[in-house]
């Protein structure tokens, strides 16, 4: 996922930061409310992670303005309001989820799957493609019935092409997802992804599709190749 996440304690940041790019997640981290809205309002995010008291604008404040933008990324809430009433505010601000802190990082990470699988009407976190199978809770991939061993962007490339398969999805996405915002990469970066990624799938019924100047697609080959 592409995530934005709005979070001014420092040592929570940083700790949902790492956890979420060990898991190959590409991460913005802001810390102040102002500059929240104006990255969350020109940029694309698979989800946002909102703490609610920050510096600047509040977290209320953003939630209400993405939603009177008619954004519809998905934001879950980090809050240290346990009441039902503040959870019922909450939704019924335009919020898709919410965490109490404390909190675990692994349900963190859960929840933000979970929001990134609801617009793809995805209701599993197993998905199969001809005879490809790929676990997203568990992290691992089988061909036929037989596991491979995927990188940690292999994984990623895979996830992304296959929730949209015989879709385009353009090489400027996948490098937006793939890679970190303060990694200086190019598009050859993406190119030897792509690479290792087929030469892992090989033999599959899986093909990805170059699409010249464009990006790449995925699509499920029939049993005689084709």
């Amino acid at each position: 996922m592409r995530i934005l996440l709005v979070e001014d304690n420092e040592d929570l940041g940083e700790a949902i930061e790492r956890r979420l790019r060990d898991a190959g997640h590409s991460v913005e981290w802001l810390r102040n409310g102002d500059d929240a809205i104006d990255v969350a309002t020109s940029e694309t995010f698979d989800v946002v992670a909102l703490d609610l008291t920050l510096p600047g604008r509040d977290g209320i404040s953003i939630l209400g303005e993405l939603r009177g933008r008619k954004s519809d990324t998905p934001v879950l809430v980090m809050t240290a309001r346990a009441e039902i009433d503040d959870k019922v505010s909450l939704l019924d601000r335009g919020a898709d989820d919410y965490l109490v802190k404390p909190f675990d990082l692994r349900e963190l990470e859960v929840r933000l799957r979970v929001l990134m699988r609801r617009p793809a009407g995805q209701a599993t976190s197993v998905t199969t493609v001809a005879d490809v199978t790929v676990d997203l809770a568990n992290g691992y991939v089988t061909v036929g019935g037989r596991t491979i061993e995927l990188g940690r962007r292999e994984f990623r490339l895979l996830e992304i092409l296959l929730a949209r398969v015989g879709q385009v999805v353009a090489k400027e996405r996948l490098m937006a997802q793939l890679f970190n915002f303060d990694e200086d990469v190019s598009v050859n970066a993406l190119e030897l992804q792509v690479s290792r990624l087929r030469r892992k799938l090989d033999g599959s019924r899986l093909e990805i599709e170059t699409v010249r100047g464009v990006g790449y697609l995925a699509r499920a080959m029939a049993v005689d190749g084709r």
